[in-house]
């Protein structure tokens, strides 16, 4: 059965994570109908084969509600752990020395194995390791090509095979593993329309993943890495869309940093015209409750004032006890800070300037011709999206009506604040641009007679990057009258 969605109300989006909770077409229905623009399939669990019939029931609601699916795919990155223990769990005292190396014998309180040689060549003294997940602390006071010596600065208990982050230096590591190059060059195969990148610390960590992708995907970073707050604008600069992960930074990071972090991230992604997305623990208590606490509500309010193009959600969606009820409560915050009289001040306290470049020169006034003229929405005709994220990093105060006859641009754009893309048939002519731009207005309801819009297109049509029309139209509401559905 086909059920046409009218575009949301909002304008951030709201990404889902799927797991055992939600992988089900059932599942991934209702949670497109509470409110998930995209969707993610985390590569970190499970084997490929589980995942081909999860993304082609994503892909399925494409007939059934009229609208493109939007896929991430996120690939796991290299995971540092240590060894095993005598008796699987040693106890780490305090003020106590613990050595690194790489005898493969199980360990003890005294000593582990560290099987990751580009640590032993890159770590300094003085550098902190953390391990499971930052609960215990370690402080190098020596080191050599097979021995790291460390004081215990915080210790606790200690498990085989528990995870190790190191903070203070940039390792000599490809962000790509093994496992990942098969799960990207399978997530591709599948047709993900975008390929999150973990272990990001420099701009050249993104060459090897977008050689792979080959232009058949949108690449994402994920910044998780103190490294990468170093460099962040070249890093931004050489992808298309970029995660706040705030798991990882806050646990390489002191708590107190990582608010004040995410704020420049989403203000250099948005200023540099890239889709950004907040993530994790946003509505961490849903995975158990039916409802979040105030000061998960508050956090997620405070990424949309920001302005970030998407929120989301981890295992929430994924493996909670109300994943539907997790994205409807995502979908309530944004209507209700978007409703706010000072959203749309608050949102551009971030100054995004305009390149000098005749693109960008239009978006920033289509966006002012919209208020001036008190224009319901911009309809933008694009081959590659380019015109749709240009006025998007605008953030516009009316909804963007993308029309492209990509399918997979289309897709693409389910994570960019603000648009409603159509994959429809290209048109030839000024005359047919301005009569699509009328009838696809009515027929998704982005506006009705009487209203005006503002429409962007490129001449000659069919030329990418040639973005140089502004017209604005009034609809008079019988454009729809002897056309089709898909016209």
């Amino acid at each position: 059965m086909t059920i046409a969605i009218a575009p949301r109300s909002r304008k951030v989006r709201v990404l889902a994570t799927l797991g055992p909770a939600s992988n089900s077409r059932e599942m991934i229905a209702k949670l497109f109908e509470a409110g998930a623009d995209a969707f993610r399939v985390n590569m970190s669990h499970g084997d490929q084969a589980s995942k081909v019939g999860v993304i082609q029931a994503i892909r399925s609601l494409e007939a059934d509600y009229r609208r493109p699916t939007t896929i991430l795919a996120d690939l796991q990155g290299p995971k540092l752990r240590v060894g095993k223990f005598e008796g699987g769990r040693v106890e780490l005292v305090t003020g106590s020395t613990f050595v690194l190396d790489r005898d493969p014998t199980p360990g003890d309180a005294t000593r582990a194995e560290l099987p990751h040689r580009e640590i032993f060549a890159a770590i300094e003294a003085g550098a902190r390791l953390l391990l499971d997940d930052g609960k215990l602390v370690l402080r190098v006071t020596e080191h050599d090509v097979d021995r790291i010596t460390t004081t215990v600065e915080v210790g606790g208990p200690l498990s085989n095979n528990k995870g190790l982050n190191v903070p203070d230096v940039v390792l000599p590591m490809a962000a790509l593993t093994d496992k990942d190059r098969s799960d990207l060059a399978f997530a591709v195969e599948q047709g993900v329309d975008w390929i999150a990148l973990s272990f990001v610390q420099r701009p050249e960590d993104l060459m090897e993943a977008r050689g792979l992708i080959k232009g058949k995907a949108a690449l994402l970073a994920k910044i998780e890495k103190p490294a990468a707050i170093e460099r962040l604008e070249e890093i931004v600069e050489q992808c298309d869309g970029v995660m706040v992960a705030r798991g990882d930074l806050g646990v390489e990071l002191p708590p107190e940093q990582v608010p004040p972090l995410q704020k420049r991230i989403v203000e250099v992604s948005r200023r540099l015209g890239r889709p950004v997305v907040v993530a994790t623990q946003m509505l961490e208590s849903m995975i158990q409750s039916p409802s979040p606490t105030r000061a998960e509500v508050s956090d997620v309010a405070t990424a949309i004032y920001d302005g970030a193009d998407a929120i989301m959600l981890s295992a929430e969606s994924a493996a909670g006890a109300w994943p539907v009820e997790s994205v409807a409560m995502m979908n309530a915050i944004g209507n209700a800070v978007e409703r706010d009289p000072g959203h749309g001040d608050r949102v551009h306290f971030t100054v995004t300037k305009p390149d000098p470049t005749t693109a960008d020169a239009m978006a920033e006034a289509a966006k002012g011709i919209a208020r001036t003229t008190s224009a319901v929405a911009i309809i933008c005709f694009t081959t590659s999206g380019s015109t749709a994220r240009r006025v998007a990093r605008e953030r516009p105060s009316v909804p963007i009506l993308v029309l492209t006859p990509q399918a997979e641009t289309a897709r693409r754009l389910g994570l960019l604040w603000g648009t409603h893309a159509v994959h429809t048939r290209d048109v030839e002519s000024f005359e047919e641009m301005v009569a699509k731009a009328k009838r696809m207005a009515l027929r998704h309801g982005i506006a009705k007679a009487g209203e005006q819009v503002v429409v962007m297109a490129g001449v000659p049509f069919r030329t990418p990057g040639s973005t140089n029309v502004i017209h604005v139209v009034r609809i008079t509401g019988d454009e729809l009258k002897d056309y089709g559905a898909a016209g």
